[in-house]
This record gives structure tokens, C-alpha cells and sequence, in this order.
């Protein structure tokens, strides 16, 4: 058996999904997940806002010994709800078993589109 690697609890503070696009590629952020262990992982996601309650029941599922790009742009809630846009927000990732998260986020609101990513912050117990 091998050393667990990874945590099952993830956050991430600066999240910010622009309205605006352009050229062909849209603008959009991704929870990027790898899977490193034998059972494939649930993943539960929370956004924590500035000024209104926190928003749930976003879910995913990274297989086991694979890479997940969970893209917020297309993601929607148990209501059939989307990640607001324009809006900045933080995001809470909790999984059934232990993975890595990192975030990325392709703003293409002007001409010359940018790419941002980041390790999202680990909880260990």
C-alpha cells in the first residue's frame, strides 16, 4: 500500500467568473482534480460569497488514477443553478477521498486573454 497523498477538504479564495468574452475562447475558471487512489472521488462544492448566502449542491466525480477540469462555466447546482457571473466569490471543495485540487481561471474579457492558476489550500487533519 502505498502513501495517501492528498486532502479531502480544498479552498479557494479569489474566485471570479467575467461576463465578458472575446474572440473564439469563452472566459471561464475549472477546478482542476487529480485522482491519485484506487476509488473514484465525489466531489461536493460550495461558493462562499461578499454579499449574499453561500450556494451549494454543486457536484462532480473524479475516477480513480485520472485528471478531472471541472469547468464552473458549465457546471450547474441540485436547482439547476450556475456560477454567478461578475461576481467574486470563494470556493469550498470537499471529496469522499483524498485528492489535489488547483484552479484556473481564462479571463478572455479583452483582446489579450490571460490565464491565471493557482494550488488551492488544503485542510489536513
Amino acid at each position: 500500500m502505498g502513501k495517501v497523498v492528498g486532502s479531502r477538504t480544498w479552498y479557494i479564495p479569489d474566485a471570479y467568473y467575467p461576463v465578458e468574452s472575446s474572440g473564439k475562447y469563452p472566459s471561464h475558471e475549472a477546478i482542476c482534480v487529480l485522482n491519485p487512489g484506487p476509488r473514484d472521488a465525489v466531489l461536493e462544492i460550495t461558493l462562499y460569497f461578499e454579499d449574499r448566502e453561500k450556494m451549494g449542491g454543486f457536484r462532480a466525480v473524479c475516477k480513480a488514477e485520472r485528471a478531472n477540469h471541472v469547468r464552473l462555466d458549465m457546471i450547474k447546482n441540485d436547482r439547476g443553478e450556475g456560477v454567478p457571473r461578475g461576481v467574486p466569490y470563494a470556493i469550498m471543495v470537499r471529496s469522499d477521498v483524498e485528492v489535489i485540487i488547483q484552479y484556473s481561471r481564462m479571463d478572455t474579457s479583452q483582446a489579450e486573454m490571460a490565464l491565471m492558476t493557482t494550488m488551492a489550500y488544503p485542510v489536513t487533519k
